[in-house]
């Protein structure tokens, strides 16, 4: 590393990143308004599901052949990169001066946001197979991919409405609603994960809804997440090296 220092924590690494992408997401989430959905929805579900699944295979296929290696594993090293960065895409859309037409920027905004469930089990699932390839089945790799989104998208639902009730019935200092919000987002994540649904999903929904409705101090809650996805994004970029 820099400097000759060493980090091989992969436990602290897998937290930090996990819990910066759930920031990221939020923020995303906050940003993204209804209209969006009525533009992009089914382009960038489709994007999520068949073209993760188009992109692992076709990669997966050459990574066999270009490395010489089992296909599980050239499988494997194609889902660890089958799903859009969405640290990456945000950063770019909301921070990076890319200018695009309005169906375009909600396809992408959506499809970073909700692939990461079908990835999430591609990678999983490829990792049991080359580990005990005999005790998988395709019964549990469709049971996993349904726990994942169910649970991911009520608990998203769930909470986002609630949340999005209770927030502006809440008289705090201005500082506080913007801190309120990113603990509530990070809670919603870490429940979502510990009931084995997709925590990124649910935090993804939870803020759009939020973001859609009026919150007290919004203007204010808005640059000081912004200011959060900002770090997010240094820290998940400098632990990942």
């Amino acid at each position: 590393g820099i400097l000759g220092i060493e980090f091989s924590q992969y436990e602290i690494a897998n937290f930090v990143g996990q819990a910066a992408l759930a920031c990221i997401l939020l923020d995303g989430g906050l940003r993204t308004s209804f209209k969006s959905f009525r533009v992009g929805l089914k382009p960038a579900i489709t994007l999520a599901t068949w073209g993760v699944l188009a992109t692992v295979m076709i990669l997966g296929v050459f990574v066999t052949w270009m490395l010489d290696v089992d296909w599980r594993f050239g499988l494997l090293l194609a889902a660890i990169v089958g799903s859009t960065d969405a640290a990456a895409v945000f950063s770019l859309l909301r921070n990076g001066g890319v200018k695009l037409n309005d169906r375009v920027q909600a396809t992408l905004e959506l499809e970073s946001g909700a692939n990461d469930p079908l990835a999430i089990l591609l990678v999983t699932g490829l990792i049991e197979l080359n580990v005990d390839s005999a005790g998988q089945t395709a019964l549990g790799f469709l049971g996993l991919l349904l726990r994942q989104l169910s649970f991911g998208l009520g608990m998203g639902l769930f909470f986002g409405y609630f949340l999005s009730r209770l927030l502006p019935k809440i008289h705090l200092a201005e500082g506080m609603y913007a801190i309120l919000i990113l603990s509530a987002g990070l809670a919603v994540f870490s429940a979502t994960n510990l009931l084995g649904g997709s925590g990124f999903l649910a935090v993804f929904v939870a803020g759009i809804l939020i973001g859609n409705h009026k919150v007290r101090s919004t203007e204010h809650v808005m640059r000081v997440m912004d200011s959060f996805a900002w770090l997010s994004q240094a820290v998940l970029f400098v632990v990942l090296g």
